[in-house]
């Protein structure tokens, strides 16, 4: 499969700029993959495509305020950090991206906080824009991450073009985030709404809930045609004996087991048991789908409205077929629903 056939035009007014007013009151294009038949709905309508024991696998990753501006010393010139992943909890060494890069080099130091209440110290380059970060910072491991929390933004994306507002804090993370890691939102969990949850509790819906801290790797553009040759950065995942084991009775009952989102996807399909069950895990995965695969662990997908050419919508098309997908697509674009991090909905059965 080429990347060009990923290609399609996005206007950028379907590009959602703020979430739903309620998180499960966006749209739900529903998607049937084996005749290709569309529905519109309202997301809260999702609980009617399942039944008691069915399952849904939750990616439970914490967004932290990964977002920080700080100044260069001697200059005072304004540099953003975007901390990407601990490297060492002892030493305090983060990989980070910085903008502008070309003024950031290795010896320098970076100043954040009005009354430089972290300092940081350049000590190597990973990549044009990635830099290797070393904290100084007199205290405890928990009152650094306290500092980060107070001076880091949430990290909503670019493409959403206004300053972070205070509801990106609470809407720019899923309700049932738990687990910290995360640089980027899981974003088909947040249309799930508590009153939501309830519901499908109440019907006798599962929920395994599963880690996988998502990275800004998952959005790096694709850059060669043949997507064989594409390399996906790694990002460290979780799956507990209990989610799998949940999972697993679900499947040997002949259940619907549905993932909520293609982080949530790439976790479950990097570790299968040669019988097709899911397994336990702990580490990290660089798992890259698209068509043809055949998918092991769900049959049915919730998942946002993604950019052309994204390694989302090559996960998407391979679970729900390529020409169902595109066409799919199309019919959003006409019946303008919204796109990205803080659009719209797509269930695929």
């Amino acid at each position: 499969m080429k990347l060009s056939k990923f290609k399609f035009n996005l206007p950028s007014e379907l590009i959602a700029q703020y979430p739903a007013e309620n998180r499960d009151e966006s749209r739900l294009l529903v998607l049937n993959r084996q005749d290709g038949s569309i529905e519109h709905k309202t997301f809260k309508d999702v609980i009617d495509y399942f039944e008691d024991q069915d399952t849904f696998i939750m990616n439970n990753t914490k967004v932290f305020p990964a977002r920080l501006y700080g100044n260069k010393e001697k200059t005072g010139a304004q540099i953003e950090v975007f901390l990407l992943r601990e490297l060492n909890r002892e030493s305090l060494l983060w990989d980070v991206l910085v903008d502008p890069a070309r003024k950031i080099r290795i010896g320098n130091k970076l100043y954040f906080g009005e009354n430089d209440e972290l300092v940081a110290e350049v000590i190597d380059n990973t990549t044009s824009r990635g830099r290797t970060l070393r904290f100084l910072f007199d205290g405890t491991y928990e009152e650094f991450k306290d500092t980060i929390t107070k001076l880091g933004e949430t990290p909503i994306p670019k493409y959403i073009d206004r300053p972070v507002e205070e509801l990106d804090n609470e809407r720019f993370q899923t309700i049932f985030a738990k687990e910290e890691g995360a640089v980027a939102v899981p974003t088909a969990g947040l249309h799930f709404s508590r009153e939501l949850l309830k519901r499908l509790e109440l019907k006798g819906i599962n929920f395994a809930d599963i880690t996988l801290h998502v990275g800004l790797g998952t959005f790096r553009p694709v850059e060669v045609e043949d997507l064989t040759k594409h390399k996906m950065d790694s990002e460290q995942m979780m799956i507990s004996q209990k989610a799998a084991d949940i999972v697993n009775a679900t499947k040997q009952a002949k259940g619907k087991v549905c993932v909520v989102g293609t982080t949530a996807m790439r976790a479950a399909e990097t570790s299968v048991s040669t019988e097709g069950l899911l397994k336990p895990f702990d580490g990290w995965t660089n798992k890259f789908i698209f068509p043809p695969y055949e998918f092991q662990i769900a049959n049915a997908m919730i998942t946002n409205l993604h950019s052309p050419e994204s390694t989302l919508l090559m996960q998407v098309a391979a679970f729900g077929g390529y020409e169902n997908v595109m066409a799919a697509y199309k019919e959003a674009i006409k019946e303008k629903y919204r796109f990205l991090a803080y659009g719209d909905a797509m269930l695929i059965i």
